[in-house]
């Protein structure tokens, strides 16, 4: 797990970033650290629920395809979870075709992404997502 925080104007706003590729994750912290948002990472589904359940994220970034608890899995977890319902998640995935995007969107996702992300795009849903919601209060 990794986690940064910076003074930006969206430092108040925290994403959780999941996926068991290390590069993923890595490209994910570049591109929205430089925006300015407080950053936490998990390598799987498991120890996200732990993160989440422990200190609620904004927004949830979140692979599909992932060892032990799947993508999906851990979307209709937080989503299931009256504590956690209100986190946005965003999937991830190079499963770009319809089925795997409404199924993601049945179990909770709140928008699709297709790998590889594009820096512009990810940046400007993820700006869009949170615009309408409030910031997180910090611990």
């Amino acid at each position: 797990m990794t986690s940064q925080n910076h003074d930006g104007p969206r430092a108040a706003h925290r994403i959780l970033i999941v996926d068991d590729e290390r590069r993923n994750r890595q490209l994910l912290e570049v591109v929205l650290g430089a925006e300015g948002y407080a950053l936490e990472s998990a390598t799987g589904g498991e120890e996200a629920l732990r993160l989440v359940a422990a200190r609620p994220p904004d927004l949830v970034l979140l692979d599909i395809m992932m060892p032990g608890m799947n993508g999906y899995q851990v979307a209709a977890a937080i989503k299931a979870d009256a504590a956690t319902r209100h986190v946005l998640v965003v999937m991830l995935s190079a499963l770009d075709d319809r089925n795997s995007r409404a199924h993601g969107l049945h179990m909770g996702a709140d928008a699709f992404l297709a790998k590889p992300v594009n820096r512009a795009e990810v940046c400007d849903l993820v700006r869009s997502l949170l615009a309408a919601r409030p910031m997180t209060a910090p611990a």
